[in-house]
């Protein structure tokens, strides 16, 4: 393998490494938010304990998420850095942004939440878990316009004495089409995430109380069903903002579309296939079981609506391009199997959660619970699901832009560091993999310790104008 080759597969390591925590983070903050709230509201302990149990998971899954995160900014400086002198103008911009106003909120009042129980008080500490929310929000849409510019470049100017794209239209870089229908995306599946890690956790707990006659299967059925109604609302939120976000595409990106199918030929009432069996040098298709006009409802709103297939899309953009933009290939096609199952992967894994969680709200009706044995299946894969559904997304996501780094403006391979032989990169990409591998045995393990015991008795803080001010500052878990 090259250079190429080896930078590539680093970043997609990295990056779906690190994006395993990253919708946890944003759905989780908001969820322990809401709950925080009702229990401030109601002064139900109930919710207090439901607040510092998953706040402690939270932050469990946020200090990983960092961790993994630092990794992404020297990639670009080491590994692309053609590409990072090409758009640094732009690209820079809203990733200064997100470290210097989102991540800064962010960071500042998470600290206030985890030593302020004692020390805030009641409103201003429930105030601070809503600005950690509102700060990865804006971490997520600042970033996101970095890729929306990726996918639709939008608001430069080409400067051809530096052969470099420059900032011309910072607002329109944020207001990018693809940025406004990509953002409600991720945002609602980090909320169906955080839902389903709520009610996996909660059921767990549930079904042990329920076989144990234990004391606070009230609680945990609470938990359950906040976690579901939050999974299926954000799911609905999913599918409504994943139709919009599939119009866009297909005018923007219309070899995306095409490649999501494996639509070699270019059709009216597109079908869309739910089992095709493609060549394998994957020049063609052969579907299975077809929806007809369903492909043409997702890309254009109309069931005879056009969508253009792979051929003559590859046609069009070798008359415009022409084969000297590619340095390896002339095809600007993508690798189809890769979209193809990645693009009903990440749908199926959604839809079975969205499932799983309608399953698990009425069997909670009333005072009901869970005990047989597929619950604790249940338990284990809901909170998977929609992690590998976003993982699957953004695998569709950025493999379906291919051959292109930036669309339309630069292909993967001309962004490559012409100067990093594929020795250093290789031996950093061990070293990357390897420490991400024991980071995830320390998640893993961290995570089980603290999720086994449930959410336990806690006193409720005291009013800080009755605290000594000489007490000393603890951590409040």
């Amino acid at each position: 393998m090259n250079a190429l080759d080896l930078a590539r597969w680093q970043f997609a390591i990295t990056t779906v490494y690190h994006f395993l925590f990253v919708p946890i983070t944003i759905g989780l903050t908001a969820c322990i938010a809401i709950m925080q709230t009702i229990w401030h509201r109601g002064g139900d302990d109930r919710w207090l304990r439901l607040t510092k149990f998953f706040g402690k998971l939270f932050m469990i899954n946020f200090a990983l998420g960092l961790v993994t995160g630092i990794v992404q900014e020297f990639q670009f400086g080491m590994n692309w850095s053609l590409y990072s002198r090409f758009v640094g103008d732009i690209f820079g911009a809203p990733l200064a942004f997100e470290a210097l106003l989102a991540f800064f909120l962010e960071s500042t009042f998470l600290g206030l939440w985890i030593f302020g129980w004692d020390r805030l008080p009641r409103k201003a500490h429930l105030a601070s878990i809503w600005l950690v929310h509102l700060g990865t929000v804006f971490s997520a849409y600042f970033i996101l316009a970095a890729n929306s510019f990726m996918q639709n470049p939008v608001g430069y100017t080409y400067n051809p004495t530096t052969n470099r794209a420059e900032l011309a239209d910072f607002v329109a870089v944020l207001t990018n089409e693809v940025q406004l229908v990509t953002f409600p995306h991720v945002l609602t599946g980090a909320y169906m995430t955080a839902g389903a890690f709520i009610m996996g956790v909660a059921l767990y707990h549930l079904r042990k109380q329920a076989l144990d006659r234990g004391s606070d299967l009230a609680m945990y059925r609470k938990a359950v069903r906040f976690g579901a109604i939050v999974a299926l609302v954000g799911g609905l939120g999913v599918v409504v903002s994943g139709d919009l976000q599939g119009k866009v595409m297909t005018t923007y990106q219309p070899m995306k579309m095409a490649a999501a199918e494996a639509l070699y030929e270019s059709r009216t009432n597109a079908p869309f296939s739910v089992l095709t069996i493609g060549s394998l040098d994957g020049s063609s298709a052969k579907p299975i079981l077809e929806v007809p006009g369903l492909l043409s409802f997702l890309g254009t709103g109309s069931f005879n609506g056009e969508i253009k297939g792979i051929n003559d899309l590859q046609d069009a953009y070798a008359a415009k391009y022409g084969s000297a933009a590619l340095t390896q290939s002339a095809s600007y096609v993508p690798t189809i199997w890769l979209t193809y199952w990645n693009f009903r992967l990440m749908m199926g894994t959604g839809f079975l959660t969205m499932f799983f969680a309608a399953l698990a709200l009425w069997k909670t009706r009333g005072e009901g619970v869970v005990t047989g044995r597929i619950w604790k299946h249940i338990a284990i894969w809901t909170p998977l699901l929609p992690v590998m559904a976003n993982s699957f997304g953004w695998i569709f996501t950025e493999v379906g832009r291919q051959p292109w780094i930036v669309n339309g403006m630069m292909t993967t391979s001309s962004g490559v560091s012409s100067s990093v032989p594929a020795s250093s990169v290789i031996i950093s990409m061990v070293i990357f993999t390897l420490l991400y591998g024991a980071l995830a045995v320390v998640e893993v393990k961290l995570m089980l310790k603290y999720i086994r015991p449930g959410a336990v008795t806690v006193s409720e803080p005291i009013d800080p104008a009755d605290r000594h001010e000489d007490a000393p500052l603890v951590f409040a878990y």
